[in-house]
């Protein structure tokens, strides 16, 4: 089951999982997916999901919230692993929205938790972010407290209960909301679009590999946070590389708002390992992220 289901990342690893065999899944024996559901809020989120998926008859779909815990037990019923990939994302509505977004990503993270321990669950992965590094924003800090809340899971589980992991990443490129679709479209029209700060620096990572790292992260034992080494990328090398697409040059704005980052962190100061961070990261050159923006 994957909540969040009809999102960019939900989309790409139901293609995935539908696409063939697989050696083992959160160490369970080898199989083929005989049943995935897809769990979201929207209607017809869900209808665009199943035309895409030509209806496959492997697919459920479940119309309910994370915050509705019954509902999330009843999805869960059989289920053998679960992703939890739901959120409310967008830095602006958390500003706005505070109370809504703690309800979303921190109660319904719960929620999803405590569903999972009840239907007896095997294996409950939760999807991170960078900005739940030290973070600046609403957004960030509910994600630190949801990955906290799965991290430590197993003391509400039990020896007996599901197994509980979690994977931190950046922003998947292209995905839903994010610079490269809301460039692209302001290019279309010939219009300007706001940049945080050129020399801002953020992470790289496609699709497949968001896939990969939730696959690979099924594997680790529980309380386990996977964390990847991703190369990274100016802000304004994108812009150029987008731009340079093109026959318009757009007037570009820069605008480094209060609960944004110049620079981007995987690991903190205070974790084993940290601090890893964009600004020290291997950085992809202009034409490398043309490169890797026309698979996009």
């Amino acid at each position: 089951m994957i909540t969040g289901g009809t999102g960019f990342f939900g989309r790409s690893l139901v293609r995935r999982l539908l696409q063939a065999e697989h050696a083992s899944i959160g160490g369970l024996p080898a199989y083929e997916s005989e049943r995935i559901c897809v769990y979201s809020r929207g209607e017809a989120a869900q209808a665009l999901m199943r035309a895409e998926f030509n209806d496959d008859p492997r697919l459920r779909w479940f119309i309910g919230d994370v915050r509705d815990k019954d509902r999330l037990r009843y999805a869960m019923e059989s289920v053998e692993i679960v992703v939890h990939a739901a959120a409310l994302k967008r830095v602006e509505v958390g500003v706005y929205n505070p109370t809504e977004m703690v309800k979303t990503n921190v109660i319904g993270a719960q929620n999803v938790i405590e569903a999972a321990i009840d239907a007896e669950v095997f294996k409950v992965l939760f999807v991170s972010t960078d900005k739940a590094v030290e973070p600046l924003n609403c957004y960030g800090a509910t994600k630190l407290v949801a990955e906290k809340l799965f991290l430590n899971a197993q003391a509400l589980a039990g020896e007996t209960g599901p197994s509980f992991v979690a994977v931190r990443y950046g922003n998947v490129a292209g995905s839903t909301g994010s610079v490269i679709p809301t460039w692209r479209a302001a290019l279309a029209q010939g219009k300007s679009f706001t940049i945080t700060h050129p020399d801002a620096t953020r992470f790289w990572l496609t699709a497949e590999q968001a896939v990969d790292l939730v696959l690979k992260a099924l594997e680790l034992p529980t309380g386990s946070l996977l964390v990847p080494e991703l190369p990274a990328y100016r802000l304004g090398d994108l812009a150029l590389a987008l731009v340079q697409d093109t026959i318009c040059h757009p007037t570009i704005l820069h605008m480094l708002g209060a609960d944004e980052k110049m620079h981007e962190a995987l690991l903190s100061a205070h974790e084993p390992g940290g601090p890893r961070t964009s600004e020290h990261a291997p950085r992809l050159a202009i034409e490398e992220l043309r490169a890797q923006l026309a698979t996009i």
